[in-house]
């Protein structure tokens, strides 16, 4: 695998195929390979049969497109342990560090071993019915692991403990569980804190929760979060946005940190992420 200091040798591309923005990235990014010698591939990044093939061999996974794109690649990446840098061409892109007008010279930069590697604590959460865990693949989120109500206007009832100790009965839309890197998306919508992207804690915040004096609570990354559905006429489990499961009344979500980082690339010359956020926060309709 390729460190900070050590030149990219092969390199893949995860594009998403519904943005023509991102599709016309992609062939730029591939010209570029094929004309400086770089061994490459590329592949849909919500086809994970084939990142899972390809990046075990790979120095870094560039991702095309927004943040949606970027978290469907980082499922994989969390995974495979490759290091993950996203190339936006969305509308704002919280987690993409660059530009896609910059993508030839950071292509040159990441050929030459000129960046850094950014520790970003990922997410894993397991579903309890009945005491036993539930469905196959272990649920893995890069921004957050939510529970909340279906589509029908209807509050849901969530008894929320950080491990032994019970922190409060929450009647809401739901609840969210974020990483430091998710604390910038649902979480500050609900009123959550951001928190510096290479933290090591779970931010836990309620949404539009009814007469509770809680708000969001910060814990540490050895924590379990675990939010039990006391009442709801239809609840779901979201993985970054992209991923509904079914609960029932019962069920229990655990949810805590995964010990091993993502592994995100700062290229040489990068915004400092502060001033990348309050750039990002300017783009956003008032």
């Amino acid at each position: 695998m390729a460190e900070g200091g050590t030149a990219v040798r092969r390199i893949g591309f995860a594009f998403n195929p519904t943005s023509d923005p991102a599709v016309d990235l992609r062939d730029r990014a591939v010209g570029w390979a094929v004309e400086h010698g770089l061994d490459h591939w590329a592949a849909q990044a919500a086809d994970r049969d084939a990142l899972h093939r390809e990046l075990p061999s790979s120095d870094v996974l560039v991702v095309l497109g927004g943040d949606g794109t970027f978290l469907r690649a980082a499922r994989a990446v969390i995974e495979d342990d490759v290091p993950l840098l996203g190339i936006n061409v969305g509308k704002v892109g919280f987690l993409s560090k660059v530009e896609a007008s910059a993508l030839e010279r950071v292509l040159e930069l990441l050929a030459e071993g000129r960046y850094a590697i950014e520790p970003r604590m990922a997410l894993e959460g397991q579903i309890l019915r009945g005491g036993s865990p539930i469905g196959g693949d272990r649920i893995v989120a890069l921004n957050d692991i939510v529970i909340a109500r279906g589509s029908l206007a209807r509050v849901v009832r969530l008894d929320t403990s950080i491990d032994s100790s019970h922190l409060a009965s929450f009647v809401a839309d739901g609840l969210v569980v974020s990483s430091p890197t998710g604390s910038t998306g649902y979480s500050f919508s609900a009123g959550g804190p951001i928190l510096g992207p290479t933290a090591r804690n779970l931010v836990v915040t309620p949404i539009a929760g009814y007469l509770t004096t809680i708000r969001s609570v910060v814990v540490g990354a050895e924590a379990v979060v675990r939010c039990r559905i006391v009442d709801a006429h239809e609840a779901l489990v979201s993985v970054d946005g992209r991923e509904d499961i079914p609960l029932v009344v019962g069920d229990v979500v655990e949810v805590r940190a995964i010990e091993r980082p993502v592994r995100l690339v700062e290229p040489e010359g990068s915004l400092p992420f502060w001033d990348l956020f309050r750039q990002k926060v300017e783009l956003l309709p008032s």
